[in-house]
């Protein structure tokens, strides 16, 4: 009886030990409640940048007052518009493609080739990539002036919720990803993001999430003291967010120790990465779990205030999952309608984030394994952080002699930059046009005066020779009005009978005549950016006509064009006229 009663206790002691092994080996989460809180971390960031919007950096160095944060409607989840949103599916595209052992040259290609607008560190970014410099250096401060901004924090939500319980995974995307455009801080921001967010698939405790992503950062980073001060002003005072917001803008808005490398110098404008960090810890504290408190907080600490909350909400929301979402921040979801720029819907982002997670598991040591229960569970295997070496911005490291794109290279980039003087400068102008009742879309096929007769239409000459982005017309300095149309008119001298492009950029929609035919047209509502459409076009010797319409809903209204080889280049020899 003894020795069967020790082989009993051996046995027992021996699963025991076993399942303490696993547990001390692995994180276990089944696939569904995997599918389950990426859908809401995604839900949550959209929730957060669509509540956010209207207030983006109209409150900057002051706290956004309670009757000026909007009201929440349902329907303000359907961010798939927001470039705060879809910049980072490009990434996800890329891997999508590429695997996750893509080079950071070729995901430096496939952000050059990126369409959308962008500003800041993603724009310098992209921009040094289009001019030949290849990645990592499009993100060094020797020629990335935003390198400390926001961007990466902005759009590092994908590389956590594509790295459950793998924070090692979320620093790794970071250095392919995250270096395309920002350095230091700038990079630690989007590692820290990234690192809250993997632990947020099995964590729910805001403080130890916050903890999670501090360890993907390098503790003497200033990065990393501004969140050790949130935290510390949360222990301060716990009841009081106004305190430790006050806290933060005297140290990380208005010393400029903490501003060496701010693009906007001591403005109180500060689009760092390290303040706008601080605020996105302050609404995870501070909210108390609920969704509306974490937005809110967020939001009404100014600056960056609708990426913020984006982060801020998608953690949040991940610990909670789709399924336990109150209704009023999913009841209106559209799952049909495609993100801007991108190939993806809700369902098949959510899609192709497990597709990628599958990968991830096993690549980093994992196992995925069928339960008894016939459910399919991911075992991720228990890591500690490594945040790497230290780097800031104003003390950066020495960059090779060599930091351009081969040949091979350049010829895969779609788009160049085309300096501004070789945009067409000289127009007329005829506009504005409306029609009662109808809105920007439904003005974009009805004709007016110009399409039926150009020469009895009243022509503006507008010469932006010398003026300030002299190569854009911006209507709104010209006209005013929402839901108008305008044309504009230019006379393209070309020494030959030659094939061509024409690259086109418009605020909202556009179309396009050469010689009184229709040769390019794009109904879309959108901000300005240059080059953005593409297309062949075929110039007469002597004098051609080009007429450009640009529809307007409200905000921005402009329109910019350039005249290329069929190799990208500004085509040569060319004269224009607004007559």
């Amino acid at each position: 009886m003894k020795k069967l009663s020790f082989l009993s206790l051996f046995v027992v002691l021996s699963v025991l030990l076993s399942c303490t092994s696993e547990k001390a080996t692995y994180r276990k989460i089944s696939v569904d409640e995997y599918m389950d809180k990426v859908k809401a971390g995604w839900i949550g960031q959209m929730v957060g940048v669509g509540w956010g919007g209207p207030t983006e950096f109209k409150w900057n160095g002051v706290i956004i007052p309670e009757k000026e944060m909007p009201t929440w409607e349902p329907g303000m989840v359907n961010q798939f518009h927001q470039d705060d949103i879809y910049v980072e599916m490009t990434f996800l595209r890329t891997l999508e493609k590429y695997g996750w052992d893509v080079s950071i040259r070729q995901a430096g290609i496939d952000f050059a080739n990126s369409r959308y607008m962008l500003w800041h560190a993603n724009k310098e970014g992209r921009d040094n990539l289009r001019s030949g410099i290849a990645a990592p250096w499009s993100g060094h401060p020797k020629f990335n002036h935003h390198a400390d901004d926001i961007d990466y924090q902005i759009e590092a939500d994908y590389a956590g919720l594509i790295s459950p319980g793998m924070p090692n995974l979320g620093i790794e995307l970071g250095e392919t990803f995250g270096r395309i455009m920002n350095y230091g801080d700038g990079l630690y921001g989007g590692n820290f993001v990234a690192g809250m967010y993997a632990e947020a698939f099995f964590e729910n405790d805001m403080g130890k999430i916050v903890e999670a992503g501090l360890k993907c950062v390098p503790a003497e980073s200033q990065y990393a003291e501004a969140i050790r001060d949130v935290i510390e002003q949360y222990h301060q005072h716990p009841d009081n967010w106004v305190e430790a917001w006050t806290f933060i803008n005297e140290k990380y808005n208005n010393d400029p120790g903490y501003r060496k490398f701010s693009c906007s110098g001591m403005d109180a404008f500060n689009i760092d990465a390290k303040i706008n960090g601080a605020y996105i810890v302050m609404g995870l504290l501070y909210g108390e779990g609920d969704i509306a408190k974490t937005t809110v907080i967020s939001t009404r600490c100014g600056q960056d205030s609708d990426c913020n909350p984006a982060n801020a909400t998608g953690i949040l929301c991940t610990t909670i999952g789709f399924e336990n979402l109150p209704d009023d921040y999913k009841s209106a979801l559209d799952y049909e309608t495609r993100f801007s720029y991108t190939d993806y819907n809700v369902s098949e982002l959510i899609n192709v984030c497990a597709m990628l997670v599958r990968q991830a598991v096993e690549r980093g040591g994992g196992k995925i394994e069928t339960g008894d229960d016939g459910k399919e569970y991911f075992f991720i295997a228990v890591e500690e952080p490594v945040p790497g070496d230290l780097e800031q911005c104003w003390e950066p490291s020495e960059t090779p002699e060599d930091v351009h794109l081969t040949e091979e290279e350049m010829a895969r980039i779609e788009i160049r930059i085309i300096t501004r003087d070789a945009y067409i400068h000289q127009w007329n102008v005829s506009g504005p046009y409306a029609e009662e009742s109808k809105d920007a879309g439904q003005l974009f096929d009805y004709i007016f005066l110009p399409e039926k007769d150009q020469d009895k239409a009243e022509w503006k000459s507008v010469s932006l020779e010398g003026d300030k982005g002299s190569w854009m017309v911006d209507f709104t300095q010209l006209f005013e009005g929402v839901n108008v149309a305008a044309y504009v008119r230019s006379t393209v001298l070309s020494p030959a009978d030659q094939d061509a492009q024409l690259f086109v950029g418009s605020d909202d929609g556009i179309k396009v005549w050469l010689n009184g035919e229709l040769v390019h047209q794009n109904d879309v509502q959108r901000g300005f950016q240059e080059g953005e459409d593409a297309f062949g076009i075929h110039l007469n010797e002597g004098a051609n006509t080009l007429m450009m319409k640009i529809t307007q809903g409200n905000g921005g209204w402009a329109a910019a064009a350039v005249v290329c080889d069929l190799s990208g280049n500004p085509l040569e020899g060319l004269e224009y006229k607004a007559e």
